[in-house]
């Protein structure tokens, strides 16, 4: 038997938020599976590969630009910073191909080499680009911290904001500029009479109240015209016009946040693919037909709102990845229906959280770095993280 089958290989492509909780799960005490009939065992190899060469989430996005310093501590973290990660090969570079057949993903590296990963699972966890922070543009950390501090300088050299968008990115987004720099005209203009769609009706009730405290005018019943190209995909000046007949809206710097996502699978075969580009799976989050491989996260088609990641399906895949490997039982996933969790990210008066069914319920301020964050999230949901911040 050779030495690739005595060590079964997972392949985990992409390493953002999902991927990397999934990693964590697989590399916990890398429990053995069995490889064949007479019993014989063997730990998981597992090989992670991400365009960054760390942990760059797509979390809390009004905490990113207004206070980059702060959102780089929590949610910008360097591979070998994560305990968890040190029997993982991280692979820094490119997907640009998947050959269902051989078992093999190809890579290009950041040195321009390319190589082929071979698998005998594998977990699709690529994620969507949306907006100028989720891009699959392979960078360095200098890279990251640049684009860290250019926006945010964008943003504080601006008198007038427009952000354009009714989902959670858009609302952090006005919020947090607004608590920032109280002194600015911030302005969110959304498409439909409420914002937050996806959320239950009671959570806009109770996070309107808060943007209008911080002096955010709104602007319900806006439908912005797209600009053209990647015109989004950057802050921009305006002027922003509207399908719904408005006047234009001008300002010094329009943050584009509208949802109009697009999935990193240009390097997939078509025939894993829903007719928008999405990853197809099945109810336990295997991809249609191809027995050895998952997909979680933002890229699966698992519902109308691709919510695996904030269910932490995680989890999930990683016992499935398991189940796959020694013949054992696959679990379903079961959507939610409404969104939930953190919309604004921690403010002055600490971390409000929203259940699915709208109802909030506040974390202290204080237990922010003293609690939740040094235990409940880098020991108990990262496995333990080194201490170190990169510079922004």
């Amino acid at each position: 038997m050779s030495a690739h089958r005595r060590r079964p290989r997972v392949v985990i492509a992409g390493m953002g938020d999902s991927g990397l909780l999934t990693a964590l799960h697989l590399a916990r005490g890398r429990s053995p599976v069995p490889l064949s009939r007479s019993g014989s065992r063997a730990t998981i190899d597992i090989v992670g590969i991400s365009s960054k060469p760390g942990l760059l989430s797509g979390q809390e996005l009004g905490t990113r630009i207004a206070r980059p310093d702060v959102w780089s501590r929590d949610y910008w973290i360097g591979f070998d910073r994560f305990r968890g990660l040190d029997r993982v090969r991280t692979v820094h570079g490119t997907l640009v191909g998947l050959d269902t057949g051989q078992r093999r993903v190809e890579v290009v590296r950041s040195d321009c080499s390319t190589v082929a990963e071979p698998y005998d699972v594998l977990v699709i966890s690529t994620g969507v680009r949306n907006g100028f922070w989720r891009q699959p543009t392979l960078q360095t950390a200098a890279d990251i911290a640049d684009d860290l501090r250019r926006t945010h300088a964008r943003l504080r050299a601006a008198t007038s904001i427009a952000v354009i968008g009714g989902g959670a990115a858009a609302i952090s987004s006005a919020a947090n500029v607004a608590a920032v720099w109280p002194n600015k005209n911030v302005h969110l203009y959304f498409p439909g009479s409420r914002a937050l769609p996806g959320h239950h009706p009671r959570v806009w009730q109770q996070v309107r109240a808060r943007l209008e405290g911080y002096g955010v005018e709104l602007h319900p019943g806006h439908r912005a015209r797209l600009p053209a190209g990647s015109g989004i995909d950057h802050i921009g000046t305006g002027p922003v016009q509207w399908s719904t007949g408005q006047p234009s809206a001008h300002a010094d710097a329009v943050v584009w946040a509208v949802g109009a996502v697009r999935p990193n699978t240009e390097w997939l075969p078509a025939d894993l693919l829903d007719e928008h580009g999405f990853v197809r799976v099945d109810d336990d989050l295997g991809v249609t037909g191809h027995e050895r491989i998952f997909a979680l996260g933002d890229v699966a088609a698992t519902d109308p709102l691709r919510n695996s990641a904030r269910n932490r399906a995680d989890r999930l895949v990683a016992h499935n990845v398991r189940a796959t490997l020694r013949g054992g039982h696959r679990r379903r996933y079961r959507p939610r229906q409404h969104r939930w969790g953190s919309v604004l990210g921690v403010q002055r008066d600490g971390l409000e959280i929203f259940t699915p069914d709208g109802r909030g319920f506040r974390l202290p301020a204080w237990s922010i770095d003293t609690v939740l964050q040094p235990w409940i999230v880098r020991r108990g949901i990262y496995r333990g993280v080194r201490d170190q911040e990169w510079e922004v």
